[in-house]
């Protein structure tokens, strides 16, 4: 469970700044959980009944979107280049989303948005082993020796991935590429672009197209759809 500072959580529903939200606190005007707090190292969850002068707060409804990322967008909140962002595509939203993990910027695919803490934490998590399904368009072809490579786990920076899932969905010897699925447990920088690379493949295109149970059925590029509740508490299950 995800924990926020006491301040940032009043600050965040709009009471007061942090600066006065702690002095708020420091002056005993804040109560959790029914007992006055006064100490500003004090952390509260998603749970806690936090009260400022008697009047509850109202915390933020927890929102995550199953977001179709185009090609040639970037998965941050802003970009010091101009480019657009995946949070651009949610302006009209009275809430602030944030995206879970990275997709580079020429990758397409399904990308989550929520404003979540505690599930976009889960799902980041190093130990979670989340599946996530990758295409690409790769040059060249694989052999059975790299097949093999890439399911026992390559080594990138010296440090060997998880095993992976490979199959091979067309080849084209014509044009000399291939077009190739590979379902990792991970999320390193640019992880699928190295771990061909390591074995002397480039990508070309690149598409993320399931993450854990979920899939992109249904849904265009560049558009979006809110996950259900029964979506959400299943996400927070994956293991």
């Amino acid at each position: 469970m995800v924990l926020e500072r006491l301040q940032k959580v009043i600050a965040e529903a709009g009471i007061a700044s942090r600066r006065k939200a702690e002095k708020m606190i420091v002056e005993g005007r804040v109560t959790v959980d029914g007992k006055v707090v006064t100490q500003l190292g004090t952390k509260v969850n998603t749970f806690s009944n936090v009260t400022v002068d008697g009047e509850p707060i109202e915390r933020e409804s927890l929102h995550t979107y199953l977001f179709y990322k185009p090609r040639g967008v970037v998965s941050t909140a802003s970009d010091d280049k101009g480019r657009k962002t995946v949070v651009d595509y949610f302006k009209n939203l009275p809430y602030r989303l944030y995206p879970i993990g990275r997709l580079d910027y020429d990758t397409s695919g399904l990308l989550l948005m929520t404003n979540d803490g505690e599930l976009a934490n889960l799902l980041m998590h190093p130990r979670n082993n989340v599946a996530k399904v990758y295409v690409a368009k790769i040059t060249g072809q694989l052999t059975p020796e790299e097949i093999g490579q890439l399911k026992n786990g390559v080594k990138i920076d010296r440090r060997r991935c998880a095993p992976a899932k490979v199959k091979i969905i067309k080849t084209d010897r014509k044009k000399n590429n291939q077009i190739v699925q590979l379902t990792i447990h991970e999320g390193q920088y640019h992880q699928v672009k190295r771990m061909f690379k390591s074995v002397n493949h480039q990508v070309k295109k690149l598409a993320r197209e399931k993450y854990a149970f979920l899939t992109l059925a249904s849904l265009v590029s560049g558009k979006y759809r809110e996950l259900t509740h029964e979506e959400v508490d299943r996400l927070k299950d994956v293991d």
